[in-house]
C-alpha cells in the first residue's frame, strides 16, 4: 500500500505476468537457476481463504526452465484487514505461510527456500517511520513496534513452513548498511553508529534468537543471512527522514569485504548477497565490484555463497514512476507492452566472471547435477590475490 497511489503490484507494472516464460527463459540463457520469486499475500489472502492459483504460470515456468525459487512472502505488502500490531497479526501470516508452504512445495522441485518477511528493517522505517507504506507510521516508537511485529510474525511463519517441510531453508534479508556522521555534526555520531551497529542487525539479531528470546528465534531459524548492497547503502545521517547518500570516493566508504566480515561473525550463517545491482551505465562496473568483494570475503573464509542480481528485468521508481535501468533487460514500451531489452555490458561482464569462476553461462539438461563448491571459488579467490578495498567506483 503506496502513501498516494494505494495498492501497488509491481508484477503487473512490470508485466513479469504476462512475460513469465520470457523472463525464465532468459534466466535460463545465462545459466541463472536460481530466482527469487514473490508470493502476493493480499492477494492470495481472502480473509483465511487461500487462492493460490495465480502462481501457476510462475511454477509451470519455473519447471519447465527448470529455475529454483527463493519463495518471498511479504514483500512490503500485506492484506487490507490485517493490523500489523494485533496480537493474531503472527497466526494469520504463520497460517498464510504454511499454506503457501503446503502449495508450492509439492508442485516444483526440491529443495525448498522461502524469505518469510522482506527487509524487515527496512519495512519497518518505510512503514513505521517514514509513511511510505502501510501502516503509514511516522515516529520512531511506531518504527520499533513494527519491526517487534514483523519479526514475531516471521519466527512464526518459519515454524509453520516446517511442518510442512523439515528442510525447508530460510533466507532472511535485510540492507547491509553504513551510515556516518555529518562533518559538521561530531554529536551525531553515536546515533549514526547505533543506526550501523545496532538498528541495521536487530530483526537478525531477534529472529536468531539474541533479543527477545521468547519469541523463539534461534540460528537455525535464522538460517541464511542475505544481506543486501547497494552503493547508496553508505550514507551521511539525517536526523529527519532518509539519510544522504555517500558519493563515490568518498573517505569514509567502508569496503564492502568490511561489512561482510562483521555480518559473519555476529552470526556465524551460511551467507549470500540477497540483492544487488548498479544503476544505468554504472551495472557492469558495479557488478565487477559486487563480486570481486565476495571472493575477498570467501577467501578470508566468509562462508558466502552466492550474489542475487536485483532485479532481473528492470523496475519503476517507487517515488515517480520512472524505470531505474538497473535490471539485466531494460523495459521499453511497445504498443503497449513492455520489450526485454537485454543491457549487453552488464551480461557481458556476468558472461567474464562465470567464465573466470568456471560456471555454466547457460543451464543444461540438469542444472542441479553439479552444484557449486566454494571450493573452487576461493582457489580462484586465492589465484586472483583478490583483496578487499573501498573503490565503489
Amino acid at each position: 500500500m503506496w502513501k498516494d497511489q494505494g495498492r501497488r503490484d509491481l508484477v503487473a507494472e512490470t508485466q513479469h505476468r504476462e512475460h513469465v516464460d520470457e523472463d525464465y527463459a532468459f534466466l535460463r540463457s545465462l545459466g541463472i537457476a536460481v530466482a527469487r520469486q514473490g508470493i502476493p499475500w493480499p492477494f492470495v489472502d481472502k480473509g483465511g481463504a487461500y487462492d493460490f492459483s495465480g502462481l501457476d504460470p510462475f511454477i509451470d515456468a519455473m519447471n519447465r526452465y527448470q529455475i529454483l525459487p527463493i519463495w518471498d512472502l511479504c514483500h512490503y505488502g500485506y492484506p487490507d484487514d490485517a493490523d500489523p500490531f494485533a496480537p493474531e497479526f503472527a497466526d494469520r501470516f504463520a497460517a498464510y505461510a504454511k499454506a503457501a508452504a503446503e502449495y508450492v512445495t509439492p508442485r516444483i522441485r526440491g529443495p525448498h527456500f522461502f524469505t518469510p518477511i522482506n527487509e524487515i528493517t527496512f519495512f519497518a522505517f518505510m512503514g513505521g517511520e517514514w509513511g511510505w507504506t502501510a501502516p503509514f507510521g511516522k515516529t520512531d516508537e511506531q518504527r520499533q513496534k513494527l519491526r517487534l511485529a514483523l519479526c514475531r510474525a516471521d519466527i512464526a511463519a518459519v515454524k509453520a513452513i516446517r511442518e510442512v517441510d523439515p528442510q525447508a531453508r530460510m533466507v532472511h534479508i535485510d540492507p547491509l548498511i553504513l551510515v556516518v556522521a555529518p562533518k559538521d555534526r561530531p554529536d551525531l555520531r553515536d546515533d549514526a553508529e547505533r543506526e550501523t551497529f545496532v538498528d541495521t542487525f536487530y530483526a537478525w539479531d531477534v529472529i536468531a534468537g539474541h533479543r527477545h528470546p521468547e519469541l523463539g528465534g534461534s540460528p537455525e531459524v535464522l538460517d541464511i543471512v542475505g544481506v543486501n548492497c547497494y552503493s547508496f547503502g553508505q550514507m551521511e545521517y539525517r536526523e529527519n527522514g532518509p539519510h544522504a547518500s555517500l558519493e563515490p570516493h568518498n573517505e569514509r566508504i567502508r569496503p564492502l569485504g568490511d561489512l561482510l566480515t562483521y555480518a559473519w561473525e555476529r552470526y556465524r550463517r551460511p551467507m549470500i548477497v540477497g540483492e544487488t545491482s548498479g544503476l544505468r551505465e554504472g551495472r557492469p562496473d558495479w557488478l565487477c565490484d559486487i563480486v570481486q568483494e565476495s571472493l575477498a570475503a570467501v577467501r578470508k573464509g566468509i562462508d558466502l555463497h552466492g550474489v542475487c542480481l536485483f532485479p532481473a528485468i528492470d523496475m519503476p521508481d517507487w517515488h515517480n514512476g520512472e524505470w531505474l535501468h538497473n535490471g539485466l533487460c531494460d523495459l521499453v514500451e511497445e504498443n503497449g507492452r513492455l520489450k526485454r531489452v537485454p543491457f549487453q555490458p552488464y551480461i557481458e561482464e556476468l558472461r567474464r566472471w562465470q567464465k573466470r569462476l568456471n560456471r555454466v553461462t547457460e543451464l543444461d539438461e540438469d542444472p542441479f547435477s553439479d552444484p557449486v563448491d566454494l571450493a573452487d571459488i576461493k582457489k580462484a579467490a586465492d589465484e586472483m590475490k583478490m583483496t578487499s578495498d573501498k573503490d565503489w567506483c
